[in-house]
């Protein structure tokens, strides 16, 4: 027992530096580990974070590339106006060359109208709101009665129409007695430049 004592004067003063070092180091650690740990997490934050960014980027890249070619084609498919032969005519007589193609239309695909109501010149049109000295503008609001494939075959030609119309709406119900034929109120507004 006499031995460890005069170890323990003999080494005492670097038992109490080893302790204290050890305390030191633990209290370095305890303080150095939380700032480690929070270094590592913004490290890995930055890398997801740019990583979602270069994604970010090339999503953007191909929007703006999808929009461009949208926007290209939208300028090679835009419709030009039904212009009449001659200059200085009524609504009606500037109109009537457009409604006979559209009459024609309805012909060619078998369609029976049931009748067609029109007005010139709405009030409601943008276009007669806010330059009615350049477009002349009639709305249809033609019934019809037609079979699915045949009001198919319209819808598709109207679209390939050569000159810019609106089809502003169409209910289609199924006749009562028949389900196969459809009675269909469509409206469309006719454009032509004065």
């Amino acid at each position: 027992m006499q031995e460890i004592e005069v170890y323990f004067r003999k080494f005492k003063s670097i038992i109490l530096i080893l302790l204290l070092t050890l305390i030191v180091f633990g209290f370095i650690v305890s303080r150095i580990v939380p700032v480690v740990m929070s270094i590592y997490k913004i490290s890995t934050d930055y890398s997801t974070a740019v990583e979602s960014l270069a994604d970010k980027e090339r999503t953007l890249k191909n929007l703006k590339e999808k929009t461009a070619k949208a926007e290209e084609e939208s300028k090679n498919t835009v419709k030009p106006f039904f212009k009449p032969i001659e200059q200085g005519m009524d609504t009606e007589s500037v109109i009537a060359g457009e409604f006979a193609e559209i009459l024609t239309l309805i012909r060619e695909n078998s369609i029976k109208t049931r009748s067609i109501k029109y007005e010139y010149d709405p009030k409601d049109d943008n276009f007669v709101k806010n330059v009615p000295d350049k477009y002349n503008v009639a709305k249809l609001d033609i019934e019809m009665v037609a079979t699915y494939k045949d009001f198919e075959r319209f819808l598709k030609e109207l679209y390939k129409h050569e000159h810019f119309l609106d089809v502003s709406s169409f209910e289609i119900v199924p006749y009562q007695k028949d389900k196969k034929i459809l009675i269909i109120k469509f409206q469309l507004k006719l454009y032509a430049q004065k």
